[in-house]
């Protein structure tokens, strides 16, 4: 999608694609360095979300325990969930997705990888994603600088 100036009152001239195939990345970002963790699956709901927790317990240490920020999307929370023992959620107020470092990641992966793009099926939006994400994580510093909110840093300094 895009926009452009035309003549009020027409539609300008373009192909449009009413096709709606998705694919989701979640992803698990440690503000302050360059370390994340993602899954690119099918759907957006609480079994996806399951797996996505299940797969990123599994690359937590053993004497670590992860404090994962959540916005307040459906499928975050759930009754179904099962949270891993060696993982907190914490949910962020409502209507404050600028308090969600992962936030920022998503807008420069679509801003700078996917879109004005014309995918023709799972398969490729798979692949795009994809290589979108390890672009991102290739560029040193780069998830550093777009999740290291203040407040974040302040609360990794804390030890307790």
């Amino acid at each position: 999608m895009c926009h452009i100036w035309w003549k009020r009152g027409e539609r300008p001239p373009g192909l449009v694609d009413q096709r709606y195939v998705n694919a989701y990345i979640y992803a698990a970002v440690e503000p302050g360095t360059d370390s994340a963790f993602a899954l690119i699956l099918p759907d957006a709901n609480s079994a996806s979300m399951q797996a996505f927790l299940d797969e990123f317990a599994r690359t937590i240490a053993r004497n670590q325990h992860v404090a994962l920020v959540l916005d307040g999307a459906g499928w975050h929370s759930g009754k179904a969930l099962r949270v891993p023992a060696n993982i907190t959620l914490v949910p962020l107020p409502p209507y404050s997705p600028e308090l969600n470092p992962v936030e920022r990641a998503w807008l420069y992966l679509k801003q700078r990888f996917l879109s004005m793009r014309l995918l023709n099926d799972y398969n490729t939006i798979l692949t795009a994603a994809s290589k979108a994400w390890k672009r991102l994580c290739r560029e040193l510093g780069r998830l550093t600088s777009l999740t290291s909110f203040p407040w974040i840093v302040k609360i990794k300094q804390v030890k307790l």
